[in-house]
């Protein structure tokens, strides 16, 4: 019996609202034990991210918590992935803090309100575009941004932190150099103690990366800087040290919160909302994707749309400012052998179990440890094989990699992800709007005469063979109209031309116009146009232009072998006697050549 619309469309709307049905099932005794321990690792690693990136993001130390705890909870319930991880990130949170400083002073009440506001914001635009099934929308966003964008992003993290890792007063929202020239002219006023105590967690970080990569180098840095600073301040004085410390966090559950909307408030917010959700979206489905592969998951990428924009929906009204997928939770989500997505609802709710427990010792934690972890962090964002990679294989990928590396270091950084993913649609329309048109001969040294391009070899003088490759729509006819026209004008004597679609998945109308004029024009001067290997969608557009009958069964073939056969059947004999090409293999069946053959004659009469 048939299934009823109903019931589909019920089925369709119960998968979107309560996508967690669908594995649950998987949940057994021997997954939950190990989504807890999953789960109870990434609660951990939480912990230090979450101050540092909150330090990122200029909010008070505490918000780094809050988003680790319910967006991660909603993430894991409604979106699609089993293994992926939501919360605070690096580039997320150097975007923040970049967009909202210059509306008010990081840290202040303000700044938090603006903070959440955009939260809900950002929110609100991935849920529309997850339920307008807009999901395939991140695939048009270049991995040459990403890498170029977040190494900038590195740089950034990095510069933002030079002032607590010497200890020094710097103004507050400065460009990259601006910073970087403010720190270099204050190299007199230097607290070696400061530089010490944030080297020591530096150094720490380094060797356990390196000798012990298991345990978490984060939380080993952070009890380093934390001893020596204690050291330095014992056996050297509190006052001769001078060493400034983060503060003791809030031992509580996120507090409600609320988003505050004016109309200069949205005009303000509304380009930051555009460029972060699509770099949020991009970074989670991209983290999502990578890990699918490994597991095997088919990954629904609008859900996961709707599981961050409710994260970040929901989140906002428990003080959690904008998460998205986080690729060291994940990936360390994975590796501790998280099955179900039961692991992350674990680690977002044991954070605030270890933030009741762990938070008041934030108190003896020094900025400088700080600065040293997030120097760390700043270096492992930056992705030296995939930039390596990319510099060596295109120009345009290397075009748009150092583009938007230099946008983010030197423009606002909304502006530096849109005009990077600007420029790779650019680069692309670009690439699409000139398809291939290349001039055919059959390989000599095949046995069954491959058509290859190879300008070196002859070609048949009463038949062309062109192929093209790429869509045929508005922007690419002007383009192939010119090469083409070079190619006929290149041999005048060749009256018939065989064109090859193999190439061609895509045509408009203009291109279909641009087909039938050009078979008109053709005829006019006498010239016969064939065709061949034309896809379905192509005679599709063909004949629904209307003038279907300029292509009739005489000049349409399905396979090149046949065309080429069929049009032999109609040169001129005349010409094809005094011909020396034989490029076909149809050619084998003509006489031989007459010159040729008086030639050969008088040069063996002459040898005699």
């Amino acid at each position: 019996m048939e299934e009823s619309v109903d019931s589909k469309d019920c089925r369709g709307w119960c998968s979107i609202c309560l996508p967690f049905l669908k594995w649950w099932p998987r949940v057994t005794p021997i997954t939950l034990r190990a989504d807890l321990l999953a789960g109870l690792t990434g609660a951990i690693l939480a912990l230090p991210q979450g101050v540092a990136f909150a330090t990122i993001a200029g909010m008070p130390p505490q918000y780094g918590l809050y988003a680790g705890m319910v967006p991660a909870i909603v993430a894991a319930l409604f979106g699609s992935s089993w293994q992926l991880v939501s919360g605070p990130t690096t580039a997320a949170s150097l975007v923040l803090f970049s967009s909202l400083s210059k509306y008010a002073v990081p840290g202040s009440a303000e700044y938090v309100q603006l903070a959440l506001t955009l939260t809900i914001m950002v929110g609100l635009i991935e849920l529309v575009m997850g339920l307008a099934r807009l999901g395939a929308l991140v695939n048009f966003i270049s991995h040459s941004v990403v890498v170029g964008f977040t190494a900038g992003a590195a740089l950034l993290i990095a510069s933002s932190q030079l002032k607590h890792f010497f200890g020094i007063e710097l103004p507050r929202g400065g460009h990259f150099h601006q910073t970087v020239y403010g720190v270099a002219s204050r190299w007199v006023e230097f607290n070696p103690y400061v530089v010490g105590v944030g080297l020591a967690a530096m150094i720490s970080g380094i060797l356990i990366r390196r000798f012990l990569p298991k345990v978490p180098y984060m939380i080993v840095a952070m009890l380093v800087g934390c001893v020596t600073s204690f050291g330095l301040s014992r056996y050297v004085g509190t006052g001769v040290a001078n060493i400034p410390m983060v503060g003791a966090l809030p031992s509580s559950l996120p507090p409600l919160s609320s988003p505050h909307f004016t109309l200069s408030t949205i005009r303000d917010l509304t380009p930051v909302a555009l460029a972060m959700t699509l770099f949020a979206l991009t970074e989670a489905v991209s983290i999502a994707r990578s890990l699918a592969v490994k597991t095997g998951q088919d990954l629904d990428g609008n859900q996961e749309f709707i599981g961050q924009g409710l994260s970040n929906m929901i989140g906002s009204f428990f003080s959690g400012y904008v998460s998205t997928g986080s690729f060291n939770r994940s990936g360390l989500n994975f590796q501790a052998g998280a099955k179900t997505p039961l692991a992350a609802i674990f680690a977002g709710a044991l954070l605030m179990v270890v933030v009741l427990v762990v938070a008041p010792y934030a108190s003896y934690l020094p900025n400088a440890a700080m600065a040293g972890i997030l120097f760390l962090v700043a270096w492992g964002l930056i992705d030296f094989h995939h930039i390596q990679r990319i510099l060596k294989a295109s120009r345009a990928d290397s075009v748009i990699l150092v583009v938007t590396f230099l946008a983010t270091l030197f423009l606002e950084l909304e502006f530096a992800i849109l005009f990077g993913v600007m420029l790779s649609l650019m680069l692309y329309l670009n690439q699409t709007s000139h398809p291939r048109v290349l001039s055919r001969v059959p390989d000599p040294h095949h046995p069954l005469r491959t058509f290859i391009t190879d300008p070196s070899l002859p070609e048949c003088p009463q038949l062309k063979i062109v192929r093209i490759d790429g869509s045929l729509f508005f922007g690419a006819i002007n383009h192939v109209q010119e090469q083409l026209r070079l190619l006929f004008r290149a041999s005048p004597q060749q009256k018939n031309f065989l064109l090859i679609f193999a190439g061609i998945n895509f045509v408009d109308m203009a291109g279909a116009d641009f087909i039938v004029d050009l078979i008109k024009k053709e005829r006019e001067k006498g010239e016969k146009l064939y065709f061949c290997e034309i896809k379905r969608p192509v005679l599709d557009a063909l004949q629904q232009g209307g003038e279907w009958d300029v292509l009739s069964a005489d000049n349409v073939f399905e396979l090149k072998n046949e065309a080429v056969a069929a049009i032999f059947k109609r040169l001129d004999r005349d010409i094809c006697a005094r011909c020396q090409a034989r490029i076909f293999l149809e050619c084998r069946d003509l006489p031989a050549v007459r010159e040729n053959i008086k030639t050969e004659v008088f040069s063996l009469k002459t040898e005699a």
